[in-house]
């Protein structure tokens, strides 16, 4: 697997990135969302083989490719699982040309001065170490802003810049996610906050090194140009962050140079019931609202 061809693509891709990387909490609702109630299903291994299957039909369509769709977000369990009779991540470069990434957060404290920070995360060498030997090419990782709290969000890249660089001394791109609540009541002055602190932090990453930014869609359009435009960010993607699809899109498309990178939004009006035609025939409309709203 080409490292430097998936960057390239990473970097250069007119698409999105499809968030498959619902861990342990997210799984029910989103089983849930894709019609499967939790007395479906008796332990967390059924749950997890349910969404695994999921996953895996959304991998496998035939509308989920690297044309539109040139990277996807994986949960581990994902990662140490096949998809289409190959290593999850080798399926999707080989097979699909998506650019695979691995989440690494194990979830979020408790909320301290506005935000929760991600939690510790053991083990985090040999995970980055097993990621590099599956080929994937870079890392998530997020935490959450819920109000305009200066400190709290200076706490909270901080945090994001330093897991940042154990990911990028492994040869990884890491995805920095510092999430913005959409239903905070002072959003906007939190994502003015957000912003200088991020231009601190890229300014700080070593030359030659770049990272990926995953925000939430600003509430000032192009709120986060200079983010875009800088030396050592490789791409700025956006959340959908429980906006539905339609506005998710119609919000990501006034930010220009701003990518997708959804789950629910990606997900959404997909069932279990649907026969294969029907499932890829929905797929593949959510893929085209997504891909023409990135590249507005």
């Amino acid at each position: 697997m080409s490292n430097d061809a998936m960057r390239t693509q990473m970097e250069t891709g007119q698409g999105f990135i499809a968030a498959l990387d619902q861990s342990g909490g997210s799984t029910p609702k989103a089983l849930r969302l894709y019609g499967i109630e939790e007395d479906q299903y008796s332990s967390e291994a059924e749950m997890f083989d349910l969404i695994h299957a999921m996953r895996a039909r959304i991998a496998t369509a035939p509308g989920f490719t690297g044309d539109k769709v040139i990277g996807a977000i994986l949960f581990e369990m994902t990662m140490d699982r096949e998809i289409g009779g190959k290593p999850a991540a080798r399926y999707l470069w080989d097979d699909k040309r998506v650019v695979p990434f691995l989440k690494i957060d194990k979830g979020l404290e408790d909320e301290v001065d506005g935000v929760q920070m991600m939690k510790p995360i053991p083990g985090l060498s040999d995970l980055l170490d097993r990621a590099v030997g599956h080929g994937i090419l870079g890392t998530k990782e997020r935490s959450v802003i819920h109000s305009a709290n200066p400190a709290g969000i200076a706490n909270i890249v901080a945090q994001q810049v330093d897991l940042g660089f154990q990911v990028l001394d492994k040869g990884l791109v890491p995805i920095l996610e510092p999430e913005v609540n959409i239903k905070a009541t002072d959003k906007a002055e939190a994502e003015e906050i957000l912003l200088a602190e991020l231009t601190k932090g890229m300014d700080a990453i070593p030359e030659g090194q770049k990272v990926m930014l995953k925000l939430t869609i600003p509430t000032k359009p192009d709120l986060y140009a200079p983010l875009i435009a800088h030396p050592r960010v490789l791409r700025v993607v956006a959340l959908s962050g429980g906006y539905s699809r339609d506005e998710a899109c119609e919000k990501l498309a006034q930010n220009h140079g701003m990518i997708a990178s959804f789950s629910r939004g990606l997900t959404e009006g997909l069932s279990a019931q649907q026969s294969d035609a029907e499932f890829n025939a929905a797929l593949s409309e959510a893929v085209d609202a997504i891909h023409a709203a990135s590249i507005t």
